[in-house]
């Protein structure tokens, strides 16, 4: 299974709930990839805690791989390499976690039939070995996404197909971002048709994550005055209208991830010891093992 994670703006928290969701699927005994093609910013590596690629690696990465100039991308075993201590004292049962980095100062770049047959080859091999593999975006109308449009276009007949999570925050801009990143001109559908896809098609593999979302019901809320909670239920209501009106409601939500403080501060994996210590919210942990068992669930991309 291949997922595609993008945004249309940057600070989504599209990186860190990926590389969380990566993490949960790993837990649950998948063997897991994660492939990150945030070109101008590769991260990943700094949330799993592996402080040598923390913004990309100096070895060959995705970008050199695509550009020819290595034959393999680097190759990170997560659980022998992050520092984070979670992730080092690995569970009896989980399944394999690797990561292959962006390159330090990589950036965006052309896209030629070399680049696309590269891709496709690492996606047919890697989708064989992996369970799931995910690959994290660059922000916005980005090369990156062209390439995988490209690539899991049925017109190239490599068999590769993937279903596609958009990020946005919870608020009235960034809905409208991911939004203008799915169906305007140049969109995930314009491009997607332009290169073979069938519309219908390629929207039925499309769903939308909110992130930072506040729950006005919820404990986060309880610090409020009456008045500033009565005014957040008045927004929420209107984000929501905003969000049916602009097609990004109803079925077509995968999840819906919590402000967490720990996210806001320092991003990385939460693990369920954060909970037990009270550092990270019991919903936001629950919100990412609920989105990666979704991910396979027919019928939770049923939009019937």
């Amino acid at each position: 299974m291949l997922i595609i994670s993008t945004s249309d703006k940057g600070g989504t928290g599209r990186t860190v709930t990926t590389c969380n969701v990566a993490f949960r699927r790993a837990l649950s005994g998948d063997h897991v990839c994660y492939l990150d093609f945030d070109f101008g910013s590769p991260t990943a590596g700094s949330i799993f805690a592996i402080e040598r690629i923390s913004h990309g690696t100096l070895k060959g990465g995705l970008h050199s791989y695509l550009k020819g100039d290595v034959e393999q991308a680097e190759r990170i075993n997560v659980w022998s390499e992050s520092a984070a201590r979670a992730l080092g004292l690995r569970p009896s049962g989980v399944g394999r976690l690797v990561l292959l980095p962006g390159d330090l100062g990589g950036g965006e770049f052309s896209i030629t039939d070399e680049v696309v047959d590269r891709c496709s080859r690492l996606l047919q091999s890697l989708t064989s070995e992996f369970d799931t593999v995910f690959m994290d975006l660059s922000a916005g109308r980005s090369h990156a996404a062209e390439l995988l449009l490209r690539v899991t276009s049925p017109t190239e007949k490599n068999g590769i197909s993937a279903r596609w999570l958009v990020f946005h925050r919870w608020t009235r801009q960034h809905v409208a971002a991911a939004a203008g990143l799915t169906f305007d001109e140049r969109g995930l559908l314009d491009t997607g048709e332009r290169v073979g896809h069938d519309r219908t098609e390629l929207l039925e593999s499309i769903r939308f994550v909110r992130t930072a979302v506040i729950d006005p019901g919820s404990n986060a809320t309880s610090g409020l005055s009456a008045e500033q909670e009565n005014w957040l239920h008045k927004v929420n209501d209107e984000l929501n209208d905003r969000a049916v009106y602009l097609e990004l409601g109803g079925q077509s939500v995968l999840a819906r991830i919590p402000l967490d403080p720990v996210l806001q501060w320092r991003e990385q994996i939460l693990t369920d010891e954060d909970v037990y210590r009270r550092i990270a919210n019991e919903s936001t942990v629950e919100a990412f093992t609920e989105l990666a068992a979704s991910l396979d669930d027919e019928a939770t991309w049923s939009r019937v």
